[in-house]
């Protein structure tokens, strides 16, 4: 099995049915009629309907511990797939909402992080990921916090949410502090929106990596720029299809990135909502064993964690 290493997969976005509803029997909630198809899959239409049924899953997380098990669970689901390491986009927007402390939430998820590594030997990091639509000001409360609590475990900071409200460039406060204090940095573009997306986070922001970015391919200039920088794209093939950014596997840009020299890691996204998985994601590449491997060393180089770690992992990667 070729050792898998993934930087972008969601938290509360990882959360499977069966794990939905053990948390939600945990914590006494019901839950919504219609969130689940017969084939025990979330069942969703478009991108609204996606986004209502992620909301409807996230509601099953009330206590510290819901989340240390979201994490504990997919690291021991993907470490069964060849996972040896995986960042996870983790939100403090949803905890400060119930009532809990940032350091509580972060010590719930590095608890989980330290059993999975302690029974399956993946290792875990967290990046912490402001929502683009809900503005600067609270990216930049989130960096702060991060900063003055900081942990071990937490080694990076990110952007999701809704690509066409604010511009990178009101964001790069935030994103500088993160860097000035030695956190890694990525944000999510060029995946609804265009190239236009990507060079607007490249020059504004001093980010390492773009999530999907998968865009870039429609500007071979962009491609160039990417590539001569070294800048890594964490691409998702299974959720763009699956969200309807590209009709199939034949017509999604991943090998075009790669002919074009441009530095790619493969990643999940919010598998169960999108049918599929880490080890998926490797099989259905149709790349070979080689170049998924390199893959592989690509995401350890380019990810957040500490030098030594890096280290121990790549001697796993070896042939």
């Amino acid at each position: 099995m070729i050792p898998k290493a993934e930087l972008h997969c969601h938290l509360e976005g990882s959360i499977p049915p069966a794990l939905a509803r053990a948390l939600a029997a945990g914590n006494d909630l019901p839950l919504p009629d219609g969130l689940f198809g017969p084939d025990d899959t979330y069942v969703w239409r478009d991108f609204l309907s996606f986004l209502g049924a992620y909301d409807r899953v996230c509601s099953v997380l009330k206590k510290p511990r819901d989340f240390g098990e979201v994490i504990y669970s997919y690291l021991a689901r993907v470490a069964a797939q060849g996972a040896i390491y995986v960042e996870m986009f983790c939100s403090p927007e949803r905890p400060k909402a119930l009532g809990i402390a940032y350091a509580e939430w972060v010590a719930a998820l590095a608890d989980g992080i330290d059993r999975a590594h302690r029974k399956f030997g993946i290792v875990g990091r967290i990046n912490i990921i402001c929502i683009r639509h809900l503005g600067p000001e609270r990216a930049q409360a989130m960096v702060e916090r991060m900063i003055a609590e900081p942990h071990p475990y937490v080694v990076g900071f990110g952007m999701g949410g809704d690509e066409s409200k604010f511009d990178p460039a009101d964001f790069a406060p935030a994103y500088r502090l993160a860097h000035d204090n030695g956190y890694g940095c990525t944000a999510h573009a060029g995946e609804v929106r265009g190239p236009e997306s990507v060079w607007a986070a490249i020059r504004a922001l001093p980010v390492t990596r773009i999530g999907h970015g998968v865009r870039s391919a429609e500007d071979p200039r962009l491609l160039e720029e990417l590539a001569r920088r070294g800048t890594v794209l964490e691409v998702c093939p299974g959720s763009n299809i699956a969200l309807g950014i590209y009709p199939d596997r034949a017509s999604h840009p991943l090998h075009r990135l790669i002919a074009a020299g441009v530095r790619v890691t493969l990643g999940s996204d919010d598998p169960p909502f999108f049918r599929t998985t880490l080890g998926a994601e490797y099989d259905d590449a149709g790349l070979d064993r080689a170049t998924l491997r390199a893959i592989t060393r690509t995401a350890i180089e380019a990810s957040f964690a500490d030098a030594a770690t890096k280290q121990d992992l790549l001697k796993r990667v070896q042939p």
